[in-house]
Order: structure tokens, then C-alpha cells, then sequence
């Protein structure tokens, strides 16, 4: 080793010991170089300097040992120790896994924001409510009858997610003003991704409603899908999201005829194999909706009034007034709570139904009107934050809906 290693250097004629070494044991780090000889008038030493330099995955000692005068080359014994460190793919291959759940992170909380969850979950407790109107005793509630609610859940989850997610793709610009915390505002979900989850949800939902075989299921998935596409998409004669009354009619056909029929259909014709009948709750359920939906579509637009007229929208809001639209929403919010008052009292239920129902509606129409009371009409956030609430007013109700019969 002595030979190949003076060998790698040709330039030096011969290695002795400098004035830096001592006769302790020295450690160097590779690589090593001897540079060149310098020359004094009085001698010639020739100094030995090893630099260190760090390798990617090993760090190599290189000991020496021994002791030779000057002018002599002398023997060299090198002991090489090896100490291994972690990998530089393996350091990489931890830091990417954690960047893609990081991303993986990221996505699914957009996609949670694109899905608009209150609404969602005002839609499922809308189908377990309808699905209960066609039980008639208890032994109906079984493993059928949940079967049931799932396949009409499924594809009506999907087609949420459609429906809001063209609704904000459409309405970008306008969201960076009115709700800039929306993905697709924010810049969270790009627009390509955004194309690609809406469209994909759009084919789940309706596939899923063919497989499935259930004719009001896909009557209703159809019909949810052309009422609102035509309300987002901006093409002539579309969009109808710019007339008021049409954006109203959009809302009250959808939740107050579309959704609760087809969902009672599914449970009373494909489920439990029954004829068509509609039953005094159904109709109960319709006209409640029917005026509730219109307080909300009216109310919808309330939150949007600034980026509306920027973008010459002329919502029913930009038209008449901020305060003005505010109380006819609340208004029209409180009318079904009388219907469903005057139904409770005259329903064929038992008198403990009678009485839970009716404090039950009372208890939430007067809610409603205080917390309606607290709204500071001057703030953006008090009034999107009552415009949640409108929802989970609507989320209690879908729980005593099934009792008035």
C-alpha cells in the first residue's frame, strides 16, 4: 500500500514526516494529496497537509503510524475505518413520503371545503327523513330498508359534490370577493383538478344510479343535474343564477318537489315493492320545504351582494336592499313553522307526538327569529354565519318531520 500510494502522486519524490506530525497517532480524512516540494536555501522539507473532505454515505479515517527523518522515505502503515451513515436515498425517500402526505393532507381539507359539508349533511338527513315516510310499521325498518337509504345516499353525495363544485368553477372570480376561503378562490384546488373532481363526480353519481336500476333514484339524479347546471354554467340563455327568480325556483323545485318525491318513490315502489300513493305527510314535507327554500334561496344571495354588483348581478338583494331582502327571507323562513304547527295539531299521531312535535317546531321558529334578531347586517361574517345556521335549523327539523302523519 506504501509503493501504490506515492505511486498516485508522481509529482512528489518522496514522503517524509513534517514539521506538523507528532508521535501521537494522528487521524486525517480522505481524500489526501501530498502537494508540492518546497524548497529552502538552508534544506528541503517536504510538509504533509491532508484535507478533509466529506463523502455522501462513508466517512473514511485514514491513521498513521510511524516516524521517519528527513531525506528518507521511510514506511507508512494506513489503518482504514469505515463508519457507516444513513443513506442519502433513504434520507430523500423519508422526506418525500412525508411531502405527499403533506399533499394528501392538503387535498382532502380542500376537497372537504369544495363539498360544502353543511349542505351534504342536510342532504343526507333529508333522505333518511323522506325514506322513514314510506315506513308504516316497525317491522319495515330492517336490513332492506337501510340498503335502500345507502343506494339512494351513495349517488346523491356524488352529485353533490357536482353540484357545488361547477357552481364555484363558474364563479371564481366572484368567489375572490364574496368567499375567497373557497378552494378554488384560494387557489388551494386548481382549476384543472377542479374540472377533473366534478366531472368525476358527475359519472359516479349517475352511473351509480344506473347500476343501481331505480327509476325515481335516476329521475331525480337527472333532474338535480339539469336544475343546476343550467343555474352555474355561463352560456346564453343559462346561468340562471342572475335572475332571481329563476335562482329561487332553482333552489324550491330541487329541495321542496325533487328530492323528498324521488326519495319516497325509491323506498315505497323499488324498496318495499309498493304501489304509488302520496301520503298526507309527503305533502306535509313538500309545502314546508316549498316556503323554507324560498326564505333561504332569497337569503343565499344576501352574503353575495358585493361581488354580485361588481360582476352585474342583480340579485333580488341588489335590487331592493340589504335590510329590506334580510327580513322578507326571515319571513318567509317562519311561515312553514305555522304550517307545521297547524299540521302537528291536526295529525292522526298519538297526543305525546302531538305535543313533542308541536313544542319541537315552536322551539325552533323562535330560534330562528332571535338569533335573526342578533344579525349584524354590516358584517360579512354575521351574515354567512346565519346563513349557516338557516341550514342547521333545516338539519333539526328533517328530525321531526317523520312524526306528523
Amino acid at each position: 500500500m506504501d509503493s501504490a500510494f506515492v505511486r498516485s502522486f508522481p509529482n512528489a519524490p518522496s514522503l517524509t514526516t513534517g514539521g506538523n506530525l507528532r508521535h501521537t497517532k494522528n487521524i486525517y480524512y480522505a481524500n489526501c494529496y501530498v502537494p508540492k516540494v518546497l524548497e529552502h536555501k538552508s534544506k528541503t522539507q517536504i510538509e504533509h497537509k491532508f484535507w478533509r473532505l466529506r463523502q455522501p454515505s462513508l466517512n473514511h479515517h485514514y491513521q498513521c503510524t510511524g516516524w521517519g527523518s528527513t531525506y528518507q522515505e521511510r514506511s507508512r502503515k494506513y489503518d482504514v475505518k469505515a463508519t457507516p451513515e444513513p443513506s442519502f436515498d433513504s434520507k430523500r425517500s423519508a422526506s418525500d413520503s412525508k411531502n405527499i402526505l403533506d399533499c394528501v393532507k392538503s387535498f382532502l381539507t380542500a376537497f372537504y371545503k369544495l363539498s360544502i359539508p353543511v349542505a351534504t349533511i342536510t342532504r343526507i338527513l333529508s333522505i333518511i327523513s323522506a325514506s322513514l315516510l314510506a315506513v308504516e310499521k316497525l317491522s319495515d325498518i330492517s336490513p332492506i330498508f337501510f340498503i335502500g337509504v345507502l343506494q339512494v345516499m351513495v349517488p346523491h353525495l356524488f352529485m353533490d359534490i357536482y353540484i357545488n363544485g361547477v357552481n364555484q368553477l363558474f364563479d371564481i372570480e366572484i368567489d375572490k370577493i364574496n368567499k375567497p376561503y373557497l378552494p378554488l378562490a384560494s387557489g388551494e384546488i386548481s382549476y384543472k383538478t377542479g374540472v377533473i373532481v366534478v366531472a368525476s363526480s358527475l359519472t359516479l353519481s349517475l352511473c351509480f344510479g344506473w347500476i343501481i336500476g331505480s327509476w325515481p333514484l335516476i329521475w331525480g339524479l337527472l333532474s338535480c343535474f339539469l336544475i343546476w347546471t343550467a343555474y352555474s354554467i355561463d352560456v346564453p340563455l343559462l346561468r340562471w343564477k342572475k335572475y332571481p327568480l329563476l335562482a329561487a325556483m332553482c333552489m324550491f323545485v330541487t329541495w321542496a318537489f325533487v328530492c323528498p318525491i324521488a326519495f319516497f318513490l325509491h323506498m315505497q315502489t323499488f324498496v318495499f315493492k309498493k304501489p304509488v300513493v302520496f301520503p298526507r305527510s309527503l305533502v306535509f314535507v313538500v309545502v314546508f320545504i316549498s316556503f323554507y327554500f324560498v326564505g333561504m334561496a332569497l337569503y343565499k344571495d344576501i352574503p353575495d351582494i358585493e361581488g354580485d354588483k361588481t360582476y352585474g348581478i342583480n340579485s333580488l338583494p341588489t335590487r331592493i336592499g340589504l335590510k329590506r331582502a334580510f327580513w322578507i327571507s326571515i319571513s318567509l323562513l317562519e311561515i312553514p313553522f305555522g304550517v307545521a304547527l297547524l299540521a302537528g295539531a291536526t295529525s292522526s299521531s298519538h297526543l305525546w307526538i302531538k305535543i313533542i312535535t308541536g313544542f319541537g317546531h315552536a322551539a325552533l321558529a323562535s330560534l330562528l327569529w332571535y338569533k335573526a334578531k342578533s344579525v349584524d347586517l354590516k358584517s360579512k361574517a354575521s351574515i354567512a354565519s346565519f346563513y349557516i345556521f338557516i341550514w342547521k335549523v333545516l338539519s333539526m327539523e328533517y328530525f321531526l318531520m317523520p312524526f306528523i302523519r
